[in-house]
């Protein structure tokens, strides 16, 4: 297969949702269609004694949340296709938003019962500034939930999209019989007895046909008419170029649990979805055709083999094709780089590939050379800026709770913090380190993996820190910043990479000591120029 076959065939998305939306349990079903696994996982059901094959990490199968983006590579109708399923809780959004930099798009997931949430806001603002293909698939018709045009209502003014519906559902909850297929003019029905079973999609090219009344009973076929026509009417017809330049969202109704409409889904998807798009590097805009490799770290991952203390770094391939053991150039470090066993991904599972192609995910072995947002090429000088860096907003003091497992501590702090989960301080006045994170459930995540992965036991204790602020002196020999510093030694603290950083109580702190200092500068993350 050629190189440009290679990269039509590809297709690498997001699939996101707010907390409980069933984005995992859809992904499950994805890779089952996509013959990938023999039997779906759920996150949550006790009966289903599996569970999740994204959900590999032991913290995230004990409370039933995702954690950490986990990638999920398989073919399907001979389309390869590379699903990075990412954390809904709002205390892991910065892994989905850097997450979002290595799609080339997204399914967002909506529960019919709960409409658009806060969390499905935020993250679909991000793949509207940045243009993402956007579609969107309301789960969970079996169970009582809002009306259909209700929900295209709510989808179209909260998350400010113009949808198309592509399917249709006939009834909900306890009266759901099945969803029309729009899009190929196909009617599949649901059976409440038997759940796990999807019955083949009838052919109905004309609705109007009275064997639709049969089928469905004369009540549900005149309301499914009447329905469809006010869909042809109000909505516009799907359109392809409008769909890949982010203008138009098709919306897609099914059930993930019972595996409905999540084919249709899946073979709408893969014709429909783009092909790897060229992507913005601060230099110039890169192509997916391009003969060269480019590519990006966007995710680091530790210890994903506890047994082998492996630590991965995730690299999407931008252009070009990745060859086992030939040097690329790690561009930040300026030297060159080459792998003996770069990784494809399932979940956990990986295995030696010899070369990748645009729009893949490889998993790179690392020792501590990368961070989120290193670029490798073949040594053209790149750089793919778009990486989000946030500024944390809880902060606790970490305390060695086992001091016969200090070096353990330490070493497991410096890896997890390279991860990006969240980052570590270092007092200057007294040494005592500091964890900041963007959300409070990341504390309880770092202790457990602390402590599972690298037996090291820590405790917290709270501190009062409303931001860190990154320091930057127009002269760092000037009177005015050895005062700032001799005033504010006790708020002083370096980052991982020995950069100042000021601790500040309040914003009123921030805003005196600015005034005080005119000629130093604070920002709130760590990546300034």
């Amino acid at each position: 297969m050629s190189f440009l076959e290679e990269i039509k065939r590809r297709r690498t998305f997001g699939i996101i949702s707010h907390p409980d939306a069933g984005k995992t349990t859809l992904t499950e079903k994805l890779l089952l269609f996509g013959g990938a696994i023999q039997e779906a996982g759920a996150v949550k059901n006790n009966k289903i004694k599996k569970g999740a094959t994204s959900d590999f990490m032991e913290i995230e199968r004990q409370r039933g949340i995702s954690v950490a983006t986990s990638v999920l590579a398989f073919i399907y109708k001979d389309k390869k296709i590379n699903i990075l399923d990412t954390p809904g809780h709002k205390d892991f959004a910065e892994d989905t938003f850097r997450t979002l930099t290595a799609v080339d798009s997204v399914i967002v997931v909506i529960d019919v019962a709960k409409g658009v949430e806060e969390q499905t806001e935020k993250l679909v603002e991000v793949c509207r500034m940045r243009n993402i293909p956007i579609l969107v698939f309301i789960n969970k018709l079996d169970r009582e939930g809002k009306d259909a045009f209700d929900l295209l209502d709510e989808v179209e003014q909260k998350l400010g999209l113009r949808v198309t519906p592509m399917s249709f559902p006939i009834g909900m909850g306890y009266s759901f019989k099945g969803i029309y297929n729009i899009y190929n003019k196909r009617l599949n029905l649901f059976s409440s007895n038997n759940k796990q079973t999807i019955s083949e999609g009838i052919e109905f090219d004309d609705i109007n046909n009275s064997e639709l009344n049969e089928v469905l009973g004369e009540g549900s076929a005149v309301s499914l008419r009447e329905e469809l026509e006010l869909v042809y009417e109000v909505y516009p017809k799907f359109n392809h170029r409008e769909y890949l330049d982010g203008e138009l969202q098709p919306v897609f109704f099914g059930s993930a649990l019972n595996n409905f409409g999540v084919k249709e889904l899946l073979d709408a998807f893969i014709e429909i979805a783009p092909e790897p798009q060229p992507k913005k590097a601060e230099e110039r805009l890169v192509d997916s055709k391009e003969e060269k490799l480019t590519g990006f770290v966007f995710k680091i991952h530790a210890n994903m083999d506890p047994k082998h203390r492996d630590r991965l770094a995730f690299v999407k391939i931008v252009s070009g094709t990745f060859k086992r053991n030939t040097p690329y150039l790690h561009v930040r470090n300026g030297k060159k780089v080459k792998f003996s066993s770069p990784n494809a991904f399932f979940a956990e599972k990986k295995e030696i590939v010899d070369e990748s192609f645009p729009g893949d995910i490889v998993g790179l072995h690392d020792t501590g050379n990368f961070k989120i947002g290193d670029s490798l090429t073949e040594g053209e000088q790149l750089n793919f800026k778009e990486i989000p860096s946030f500024s944390p907003e809880h902060f606790r003091y970490v305390n060695n709770a086992d001091p016969l497992k200090a070096k353990q501590l330490y070493k497991g702090l410096d890896q997890l913090m390279d991860e990006g989960v969240a980052q570590l301080f270092t007092l200057d006045l007294n040494g005592r380190r500091i964890i900041g994170t963007v959300g409070a459930l990341q504390f309880e995540v770092i202790q457990y993996r602390l402590e599972h992965e690298y037996g090291a036991k820590c405790s917290y204790e709270n501190i009062n820190v409303h931001k860190a602020c990154w320091v930057q002196a127009e002269d760092e020999k000037n009177e005015e910043f050895k005062d700032f510093k001799r005033i504010k030694q006790r708020y002083l603290a370096k980052d991982k990479r020995n950069q100042l950083v000021f601790l500040a109580d309040s914003e009123f702190t921030i805003q005196m000591t600015q005034n005080k200092y005119p000629t130093i500068a604070f920002h709130y993350t760590s990546e300034f120029e």
